[in-house]
């Protein structure tokens, strides 16, 4: 019996001092969470400066405008004539690129120098008809990471879609 009041008293002395030892050691597991993600964020820092230098990267985007005379159905991407991205868009993307989206298609590495990079786009055109044209940019590829800027407008002087490009370094 006495073994017996021993153990309950251990036990409730143990339930009342929990709380005391519990705080501190929820602060330690909270900073160790908080250095956890710092770690992480640095470590996907580091992985994107390791894969994509600035010294070699490229990115390309999508924009488009009114959409009247073109609806976009994919975009094929080639770098230096080998394709680097396809992609079919769903009625979701579509609209949201309308009202002023702008997707990322591509980001890599270049070498330094002349590079080409030509957009195959296909959709309908004016009266519904099957359309499909491209457009090739040719940049400079420096130091710093490019940004080239693929973009759907229309033309009401000619009722046609027109594909533009715009390089910046």
């Amino acid at each position: 019996m006495q073994r017996i009041a021993v153990i309950i008293g251990l036990a409730v002395l143990f339930a009342v001092s929990m709380p005391v030892f519990a705080e501190p050691l929820d602060d330690e597991m909270e900073g160790v969470k908080k250095a956890l993600l710092e770690l992480k964020r640095d470590l996907v820092i580091l992985e994107e400066d390791l894969l994509f230098p600035a010294s070699t990267q490229v990115a390309v985007f999508l924009s488009m405008d009114v959409g009247e005379f073109f609806q976009l159905d994919s975009v094929s991407l080639k770098l230096n004539g080998k394709e680097v991205t396809h992609h079919l868009y769903t009625d979701k993307q579509i609209d949201a690129l309308y009202r002023g989206g702008v997707q990322r298609l591509f980001i890599g590495n270049v070498k330094q120098g002349s590079n080409r990079i030509t957009a195959f786009f296909t959709g309908r055109g004016p009266s519904g008809r099957d359309y499909r044209r491209a457009t090739t940019v040719e940049f400079e590829k420096s130091f710093e990471p490019a940004f080239i800027e693929l973009a759907i407008t229309d033309s009401t002087a000619k009722y046609q879609p027109e594909f533009r490009t715009a390089v910046s370094n």
